[in-house]
């Protein structure tokens, strides 16, 4: 007897978010990035489903596991969320570089120096997401929030490099927008910092702007240094 595999129709495919935060790293026990996106898993946002998943902070691995989740799960959008030490608001990264230059080891005791992110690939890549606007949303909603200049070049700028480059060169990723988001300590952490509930407030707010704008605002969010 011949079994007939019926095709899922078309409308009642389920569009997805995917969210990623990190482990903890550099003798922490705790990373804000993993709690304020574990804490999204499961939401239902404007037709789409959020899917959260932890990455090592590991060098290569990371980007192993991510192209993992992006092929398994073909996400309308992705936001990859990292930490950021020192920094006292939701950092909105504009570009990625293809460089590893790490000031510390990562978990599995790797530090490279001065290696590229990926062979014979372009020097940086821009950011698919509509950071100017997120940005003006975030502060409407009295949400600390900038856009940065630099993920880095520790394991945070290294999965953000990765991404943009999956999704520039995988056809069946042609559809999908992504980008990084870094968020600061946690008030046991140190200063400046920042309220699990209110970086996980500005993630939605965040994500929310990222579905609904396609051509990002001509706002000004430079720096000079």
């Amino acid at each position: 007897m011949t079994t007939v595999r019926r095709k899922t129709p078309a409308a009642t495919v389920q569009k997805k978010i995917l969210l990623t935060g990190f482990d903890a790293f550099g003798g922490a026990t705790l990373n804000p990035s993993w709690l304020a996106v574990q804490a999204l898993k499961g939401r239902q946002m404007l037709g789409h489903r959020v899917v959260a998943a932890q990455l090592p902070t590991v060098f290569d691995a990371s980007l192993r596991e991510l192209n993992t989740l992006l092929l398994q799960h073909r996400p309308a959008l992705v936001v990859c969320v990292g930490q950021a030490g020192g920094r006292g608001a939701l950092s909105l990264e504009r570009v990625a570089i293809n460089v590893n230059d790490a000031p510390i080891a990562d978990n599995a005791g790797a530090q490279p120096v001065d290696t590229p992110v990926v062979r014979r690939a372009p020097a940086a890549y821009f950011t698919g997401l509509p950071i100017k606007a997120m940005r003006a949303a975030l502060q409407r909603e009295g949400i600390a929030a900038e856009v940065s200049q630099t993920a880095g070049t520790f394991v945070c700028n290294h999965v953000f490099y990765g991404l943009m480059r999956t999704l520039a060169t995988k056809r069946e990723l042609r559809h999908t927008r992504g980008g990084f988001v870094h968020v600061p300590w946690l008030p046991e952490q140190g200063t400046p910092h920042m309220a699990l509930d209110d970086i996980v407030r500005g993630l939605r707010v965040a994500l929310r702007c990222a579905l609904l704008v396609q051509e990002d605002q001509a706002l000004g969010a430079g720096a000079t240094n």
